[in-house]
């Protein structure tokens, strides 16, 4: 049976609240605990460090818990509001954090933020596994998948508009406020979206939903060196990405600075949010009527690392206060990460072909789970040396008040200023050099590959 239209609505609004709470959390847990509360940053990076390991660790066994579960609610249904629920309670405690003293924040903080990756694992495993279980029709499949990827980027895209203008206007002057009001408003959003979503798309078939372990996953990997080369560049790319996400927001506050850095981040994000969909929809499918992809490939990071060049030079010649000209790298560093985002799951897919042929066995489900949890972790570790190198650069508070006004030296300055290009400059060179010497998988064998596999369907 044919998925309604407003199935299809219902699902993709699931996804706007489902990844409005994921943005917030991942974006800014890292500024609120060490700016507004006042941690050290490198212990916040840390635990967020060991959180994503955990979560990336966690992910397989949540998927065969909800493979195991059998309810006149059906198998997905159950975890995807349960997990909802819990995970929006977990959210408002995480952004609203009391007053307990260091070390009491210290054990707050790392107990809620382990509880927010277990109970959002809970919720996002179901969400994406039940699609086959809700629609029996290839096309309605990969549109349903379409649907849920675009509408997750708006719920991002959202959250990185909205929340330092939203914390500014509902704080009434008080950081820590805003952020809870903030908190409070897209935990009430995230329960009416999944509840929407629940409601209105109803399980229609008993699916086989294939899990994989851990074990299969590495087993999978290491035995196709193409899927392991992708996935490793995978790794790589997000590294940088991630690097910046949780760097910029510092550069508007105390570089760029001014009583209006809340509305320039914002614009910035806006602007740049805007151009990575761009280079996504419309930027690869041009350039892929004229190139190969791995040529993509290649312009795609040197327009990034050249993005972040033009950005320190601008700083280092005094003018990174013009936020017009700070955009203009932007664009080309977020407008790449678009392309990128495409390129390496158009890459991991091809490597599934490749290691049927290699093998005589297809582990698609299995290689992109190793995807997703390979993605987790190095998420992790770029929060990590984040946090580290904030401390290291001397950006952290001297004053006992975490309102208090922080005025950063000079050499702090400079260094977070080659910490956000630099560090991000040299992950995407390590990417460029390990991919170029050891990807093979060209257009042309890529055709290959699909003739021998459908010669041997044959």
């Amino acid at each position: 049976m044919k998925l309604s239209i407003r199935e299809k609505i219902a699902f993709g609004i699931g996804a706007v609240g489902k990844d409005m709470v994921y943005a917030l959390s991942a974006s800014y847990v890292m500024y609120y605990y060490k700016d507004v509360i006042g941690l050290n940053s490198t212990f916040v990076g840390l635990i967020l460090m060991i959180a994503r390991v955990f979560d990336a660790v966690n992910d397989p066994f949540m998927g065969i818990l909800v493979a195991k579960t059998r309810t006149k609610w059906g198998r997905f249904r159950p975890w995807l509001f349960t997990g909802t629920v819990l995970n929006a309670f977990v959210l408002y405690a995480l952004f609203a954090a009391p007053n307990v003293g260091d070390a009491g924040m210290m054990v707050y903080f790392s107990v809620i933020y382990i509880l927010w990756g277990v109970t959002y694992t809970m919720m996002d495993i179901p969400y994406w596994s039940m699609i086959p279980a809700i629609t029996s029709t290839p096309a309605d499949t990969e549109n349903l998948s379409v649907i849920g990827r675009t509408c997750a980027g708006v719920g991002s895209a959202i959250m990185a508009m909205g929340t330092v203008m939203g914390v500014k206007l509902l704080g009434g002057g008080s950081e820590r406020e805003g952020f809870r009001v903030v908190a409070l408003i897209v935990s009430a959003i995230f329960v009416i979206t999944e509840v929407i979503c629940c409601l209105t798309v109803k399980e229609q078939s008993e699916s086989r939903m294939k899990t994989a372990t851990i074990k299969e996953m590495f087993k999978a990997l290491f035995s196709n060196d193409q899927a392991l080369v992708v996935v490793l560049g995978i790794v790589l790319i997000n590294s940088s990405l991630y690097l910046t996400s949780n760097l910029i927001i510092y550069f508007f506050k105390y570089d760029m600075g001014g009583a209006n850095w809340e509305e320039n981040y914002t614009l910035f994000s806006t602007v740049g949010g805007a151009f990575q969909i761009l280079g996504m929809m419309i930027l690869y499918p041009v350039l892929r009527k004229k190139m190969d992809n791995i040529s993509i490939f290649r312009t795609s990071l040197f327009m990034a690392m050249a993005g972040y060049l033009i950005i320190l030079a601008l700083c280092l010649v005094g003018l990174s206060g013009n936020l017009i000209l700070i955009c203009i790298p932007g664009i080309l560093v977020f407008a790449a990460n678009g392309m990128l985002s495409v390129l390496t799951t158009v890459f991991l897919s091809n490597s599934v072909d490749y290691g049927e042929l290699k093998t005589g066995q297809r582990d698609e489900s299995v290689i992109f789970s190793m995807q997703t949890f390979v993605v987790k972790a190095a998420s992790g570790v770029s929060v990590f040396i984040a946090g580290l190198g904030l401390d290291l650069i001397g950006l952290k508070r001297d004053t006992e008040s975490a309102e208090a006004i922080f005025e950063p030296s000079t050499g702090t300055i400079l260094g977070l200023r080659l910490l956000m290009t630099i560090m991000p400059i040299i992950v995407l060179v390590c990417a460029f050099l390990f991919f170029m010497k050891k990807f093979k998988l060209t257009d042309e064998v890529v055709a290959a590959n699909s003739r021998e596999l459908a010669e041997r369907a044959k």
